[in-house]
């Protein structure tokens, strides 16, 4: 009699995860619980681009048409932290309006966000965690796409992914020179799709970088002399991949398919599984963070015909089927 309602667990827990793209491994995060603790307004430019966590749990966040810097608290209080100066004659390639794009955060609370306008304001700006104005640290060339901002907090260096010459940056802090850290086919856009390399993580020896156009996640790892190493394609199939989170000290991460409004699941062999779809609350999922148990996933509501952008919480844990 004891080991039927084990069976019904196990063959019910099963069910569940082929509904949302196949079985979890033992051992592997499942997500569940999903809620939407924020709303945001479309026709304000509140689309939220990028995300990165504050030490309570609040979510800092890009408003990529607003042009704003914003701090969403976990019950869903928003507050406007900085506006991005507005610019004259925009052109972004691939946009044309100026927006606010990848955003990292130092321990000590200097908050580093991409501004892509395809002017002399393109680059990277800095607000500092007193507040006041955000001011412009480094330039980047006007034909660049600067997307997805991570920072290497222990040797001071922050990596830029160009979406549009399908390039990745690097910026040492002390001399805020840009220079072409990593090039190369696997980062570069293509003939259909405009974006190369989007989102971008410092993880585990390596700088992790997503390619929208190619559908890839890929890994370079940081060698002697924090030169890039050779481009390694970790995971393929990832259709319209935005940014990305890792789950904790391994190689597993959450990916934000935008185009197809779902978060999938990337095991460290490069397999993959859908965990969030629309059905949950994503439109249009641009990014991903996790702390804890909590997984934050910002939806911009860029290409869907219901505009509902959004800061959506779920919590994710070990799976011990």
């Amino acid at each position: 009699m004891s080991r039927v309602p084990r069976l019904s667990a196990v063959v019910l827990a099963a069910a569940l995860a082929l509904l949302v793209g196949g079985p979890a491994s033992a051992g592997e995060p499942t997500v569940s619980d999903p809620r939407v603790v924020a709303p945001f307004d479309f026709a304000a430019g509140q689309t939220p681009e990028n995300i990165a966590l504050e030490p309570d749990g609040s979510a800092d966040l890009t408003f990529a048409y607003a042009r704003q810097v914003a701090r969403v608290t976990r019950e869903g209080t928003t507050t406007v932290l900085a506006t991005l100066p507005e610019v004259t004659d925009p052109q972004t390639p691939g946009f044309g309006a100026a927006i606010v794009t990848g955003i990292a955060r130092a321990h000590d609370g200097t908050l580093y966000v991409n501004y892509a306008t395809g002017t002399a304001e393109n680059g990277i700006w800095r607000l500092a965690p007193g507040g006041g104005a955000p001011e412009q640290i480094v330039a980047l060339p006007s034909d660049v796409l600067p997307n997805g901002l991570a920072l290497d907090e222990e040797c001071g260096t922050l990596y830029v992914a160009d979406s549009a010459r399908g390039l990745v940056w690097s910026v040492p802090l002390d001399t805020r020179t840009p220079s072409v850290w990593a090039s190369g086919t696997a980062l570069e856009p293509t003939a259909a799709i405009a974006f190369g390399a989007n989102g971008i993580k410092v993880h585990n020896g390596a700088v992790w970088v997503s390619n929208t156009a190619r559908s890839t996640l890929l890994r370079i790892p940081i060698g002697e002399g924090r030169v890039a190493g050779p481009i390694e394609t970790r995971a393929t199939g990832l259709t319209t991949i935005d940014d990305f989170g890792f789950t904790g000290h391994g190689d597993t991460v959450l990916a934000a398919l935008v185009m197809e409004s779902r978060l999938e699941l990337v095991r460290p062999d490069g397999t993959h599984r859908t965990v969030l779809t629309a059905a949950d609350g994503l439109d249009n999922p641009t990014s991903v963070a996790v702390r804890a148990k909590t997984v934050y996933v910002p939806s911009a509501a860029y290409f869907t015909p219901v505009k509902d952008p959004n800061l959506l919480l779920a919590r994710i844990s070990k799976n011990k089927l």
